[in-house]
Formats: structure tokens, sequence, C-alpha cells
């Protein structure tokens, strides 16, 4: 998927996030945001400036948020991004307040409205996760400029292909064919294979 579908369905089919920043002592502290619009430059949400959210996000400019789609854990997908955030003000409050008529039952004045402001997660990281499917996909990139990293276990070559890293993948994502390779689109992360290797060729990144 590219970026702006994943913006699309965080933005249309998820809409309602939890949002984790950190507070003056290092702590995180979470609550629930709205995502409002996106494009080709991020994902945009609003707040009023006298909120302690406001303060958080002046204050660090980073966010990491969660949002999930599904009527149980077997059936959700979650997407996960995170990164740099930026204030850019009134410029897009408008567009904000009519997509997202509902905003106007909240704050219902003009004078009201006064105190919100527009913020852009510009830079960044996404991950998605598929509980829905068999075998779970998932799958992370970077946005915005954002250099990606490495994740999840990798197989060096030191593996002898003995196989005993596949009798533990609850996913059955393991191939092996001379030496053993995870499938990392379909990889819990659960550290199986790493756990049971004789010859330590699994490493975590």
């Amino acid at each position: 998927m590219e970026t702006i579908e994943i913006f699309k369905y965080l933005q249309e089919q998820i809409h309602t996030t939890i949002i984790a920043t950190n507070n003056e002592n290092g702590l995180p502290v979470t609550c629930a945001i709205d995502l409002m619009d996106y494009d080709e430059n991020g994902l945009y949400f609003l707040t009023a400036k006298g909120k302690n959210f406001y303060k958080r996000l002046k204050a660090n400019g980073y966010l990491s948020l969660t949002g999930i789609k599904g009527e149980n854990t077997m059936s959700c997908v979650a997407v996960s991004v995170h990164g740099n955030v930026k204030e850019i003000g009134v410029e897009r409050l408008q567009r904000l307040l009519n997509k997202n008529p509902y905003m106007y039952e909240i704050y219902p004045t003009e004078q009201s409205r006064s105190a919100l402001t527009v913020f852009c997660l510009h830079e960044g990281g996404v991950e998605w996760f598929d509980l829905s499917k068999k075998p779970i996909e998932r799958f992370s990139f970077s946005f915005g400029g954002s250099l990606a990293e490495a994740d999840g276990y990798f197989i060096t070559d030191k593996c002898m292909g003995c196989g005993k890293c596949l009798s533990v993948c609850p996913q059955n994502c393991i191939i092996l064919d001379g030496q053993a390779m995870i499938q990392k689109e379909n990889c819990l992360h659960c550290g199986n294979c790493m756990r049971i290797c004789p010859t330590k060729a699994v490493i975590r990144r």
C-alpha cells in the first residue's frame, strides 16, 4: 500500500486514534484525537491552544498514535504512526471544520473556535498490522523524508539449516531452502526463532 492509502484509511476508516506524547517529566500521556484530514504531506488534526495536549506537542514536537478497526481482535487492522509534528495554525482550519462538521457542535461560535489550531504529522514511520489474515500481515515504512529503520528478526549466515525455528513459529512464516529465511510480512515478532536457534543465527534489529 502507498503512504497516501494508509493515511486515507486512518482518516476515513478509523478516524479516532489514541495518541501518546510525553509530559514535562518525560512520562507518557495518552489522549483520544480525531484525524481530520490527510494529503501527501501528512496527517492533520486540531486541538485548542489552552489544552495540555497542545503544550506537550509544542514542547516535544513528537507523538505516537494507534488506531484500530474491527469487531474483535481476530478481525482487526491496527495502524500505528510515530513522528514529528508541526503547528500550521489556522491555515487549514476551515477545511478541517468543513470536513468534520461535528466540530461546530463542540465549538459553536466563531469566538470559541479562535482557540483552535491545526497540526500536521509530517515525518516519521508507519506500521500496518492485520490480524484478519492468515498468516497475519504486517509491513512498515517511513514517510516525509524520515529514514527507514530495519525492524524485527533476521536470520544470518550462521544458520545451519536445522529447521528448529520452523517448529516454533506460530505463523509458519519461516521457509527453509538450505538456510532458513523469515517472511517479514507475516512475522509476529514473538522471538521464538531467536530463542531456539542453536547457532545464534537469529538477530533482532
